[in-house]
């Protein structure tokens, strides 16, 4: 089903594209991104592209994951620290960060940090509060069952706690992959010298529809495998939610 979804959202495209719009000034077709794909591979522009967005996206949401997880763990465990944090974590989290995409570059300059610190802070929020809503949502049952067998507060936070938020913390990951690789583009349309999205922008300014396009499938296919991964990830680490 997921492959005939795919199929036959191409195919209305490629119709809609050939057909009804007939210009691809305004919408490029799926054959005419692929030829241009194909062009940018040959010359190797594509392949640049991608090493410096992968690397801003790789670095940026590992620092994101690792700290999300972490600050969530805490808020999740002491009360009081959610308490002074919740208002700035939500705060930051609704912030318009294409706004802040200026002052960051402003920041960190046109190089590759700025662009990690826009990725880290669009992808940060939801594991800080996907990791403590999932520690709190833990079965107060299975809580009560392991205090009855004599287990300690920090065993019950490894084996009952932390397995419980594992899906949640999943749901982070895979809600930060999409939030990262926009992260990426947004950091490089504000100020880059390579990169997915210095193409987009570049291919926006002439109105190279195509080539936009194709840039915009090769993030679309990182996001898909990406999600794809996690989810795979999921079944591996949380069986019983299969």
């Amino acid at each position: 089903m997921t492959i005939a979804s795919v199929i036959g959202g191409l195919a209305i495209w490629e119709f809609v594209g050939l057909f009804v719009v007939k210009n691809t000034l305004f919408l490029a077709t799926p054959s005419s991104s692929l030829a241009a794909l194909g062009d940018m591979w040959t010359q190797g522009v594509l392949q640049k592209a991608i090493v410096i967005s992968g690397e801003e996206f790789f670095i940026g949401f590992v620092i994101a994951v690792v700290a999300g997880t972490l600050i969530g763990l805490l808020t999740a465990s002491f009360e009081n620290l959610s308490l002074i944090l919740t208002p700035w974590i939500s705060g930051f989290y609704a912030s318009p960060i294409v706004a802040l995409a200026p002052l960051l570059i402003l920041w960190f300059g046109v190089g590759i940090w700025s662009k990690i610190a826009v990725v880290i802070s669009l992808v940060i929020f939801p594991m800080i509060i996907n990791t403590e809503t999932g520690i709190k949502h833990t079965d107060p049952q299975l809580i009560e069952a392991a205090r009855s067998f004599g287990a300690s507060r920090t065993q019950i936070f490894e084996k009952v706690s932390l397995p419980s938020a594992f899906p949640y913390i999943i749901a982070g990951l895979r809600l930060g992959v999409g939030r990262g690789l926009i992260g990426v583009v947004i950091g490089e349309l504000a100020g880059a010298r390579g990169g997915l999205g210095y193409l987009i922008n570049n291919a926006s300014q002439v109105f190279n529809m195509p080539q936009l396009f194709a840039s915009v499938i090769v993030l679309a296919t990182a996001g898909i495998v990406l999600t794809a991964a996690f989810q795979y990830l999921e079944r591996v680490l949380v069986p019983w939610k299969a």
